[in-house]
């Protein structure tokens, strides 16, 4: 991300949350909740905790805290990964806060505001022999299809890997992150590709199993995700997430997720540059 965008990013919300509070929507407000659905295999963002079946996350946490703060409660509901931006066009939705990054693509219909660093990652099993990345060159990658991931991949295998002689990454999708780090257990891919900030989770709940290899190769963020028609709803959502974000408490919810280096310092409203 450019310097230049990043202040375009900063001043964008500076004015739409300047010129006064903003105001829940009316329909909101009367029914007193906020309906989300995420995808719930993306630990730590937002997962089902194997102990006690509770809908857990940094994503869960961040979004408690905005409807605490909006005196809302909040309707849950799941879906696959790839249903997440029709349930947001279909408002059965309000909101998505789910994993999501922002790209510009996504941008036709829905705005998004930023608020966490991310980037993808290649892991390996930890007996692998691969040391650098450029090591995964003509190797099976595999990542979740309906990501920013694939075409991340292809763009860093054309810069790092065709130029140097050698073979292309192989790309092979997944239905979802669990999925992707299935195959590489079966031995079915030689390395995956998953954001930054699932990686650390990963390696604590199965200690040893994975390694990752060398820095994220991309930088992005990941976007509480609106339409582009409910920019009253956007605007008081920003409000409240600057406020966390000013107190210290959206600070403690990255902390205890163990990504505190993935914050931001103030919500940027369609920061990323991909």
């Amino acid at each position: 991300m450019t310097r230049l965008s990043y202040f375009f990013g900063i001043a964008a919300l500076a004015a739409v949350t300047s010129a006064q509070a903003a105001e829940l929507p009316a329909e909101i407000k009367q029914a007193g909740a906020l309906k989300l659905t995420v995808n719930s295999t993306y630990a730590p963002m937002e997962y089902r905790d194997p102990a006690t079946n509770e809908l857990v996350g940094l994503d869960v946490d961040l979004a408690n805290e905005l409807a605490k703060r909006l005196g809302l409660k909040i309707v849950w509901s799941e879906t696959p990964f790839a249903e997440l931006i029709p349930s947001l066009q279909t408002k059965r939705a309000d909101f998505i806060i789910s994993g999501i990054s922002d790209r510009a693509s996504r941008r036709e219909t829905a705005d998004f505001v930023d608020y966490l660093g991310t980037g993808p990652q290649f892991f390996v099993m930890a007996e692998n022999e691969a040391k650098a990345a450029t090591d995964l060159c003509g190797k099976k990658v595999g990542t979740t299809r309906s990501t920013s991931f694939p075409v991340e991949i292809e763009k860093w295998s054309k810069q790092n890997c065709e130029p140097a002689g050698k073979p292309a990454i192989q790309y092979v999708p997944g239905e979802n992150s669990i999925d992707v780090r299935n195959q590489l257990k079966q031995g079915r891919i030689d390395a995956a590709v998953q954001g930054s900030e699932t990686l650390p989770y990963a390696q604590t709940q199965e200690p040893g199993k994975y390694r990752v290899i060398g820095e994220p190769f991309a930088k992005g963020y990941q976007g509480i995700m609106f339409r582009k028609d409910d920019a009253a709803l956007r605007e008081v959502v920003t409000e409240k997430l600057t406020a966390m974000i000013a107190d210290g408490s959206y600070k403690a919810v990255l902390d205890k997720w163990s990504l505190g280096g993935n914050a931001v310092a103030q919500p940027m409203l369609n920061a990323a540059p991909q």
